[in-house]
């Protein structure tokens, strides 16, 4: 069974990126424009890694996280932020946020810390 990654991210084309590229990597992706679809994707499917951006319009990163904590306490999530929002991202660790990234981030980096996070199981 593929393991499952949610992207969270109001900009079209990181979600298109980050999904071609965690699909290639073997990962069953999803994605969700706003907090209302990464909340309902968290209640409908078990995740093992979310993708979240801190800055999202209407509900922002720190409420989404809060609330997938909720559905689920173990839930591993990445956040991205823009350059310089160290409040953020101090206030996500503080929530159980695993990582950061800045944007624009270094996809290979990305891909080697999703890695260690949740390493891709072959279909057998």
């Amino acid at each position: 069974m593929k393991e499952k990654i949610l992207i969270v991210d109001d900009q079209f084309g990181i979600r298109i990126l980050l999904n071609e590229i965690l699909q290639k990597e073997g990962y069953q992706v999803f994605q969700a424009a706003n907090g209302l679809q990464a909340l309902a994707i968290a209640k409908k499917h078990t995740l093992d890694l979310v993708l979240l951006d801190m800055k999202i319009p209407g509900m922002d990163g720190l409420e989404i996280l809060q609330q997938l904590k909720k559905i689920s306490p173990d839930i591993r999530v990445i956040i991205m932020t823009a350059y310089g929002e160290l409040e953020k991202i101090e206030a996500a660790k503080k929530l159980g946020a695993l990582a950061h990234f800045s944007k624009p981030f270094d996809i290979v980096e990305l891909r080697q810390t999703i890695r260690s996070y949740i390493p891709v199981k072959l279909d057998t």
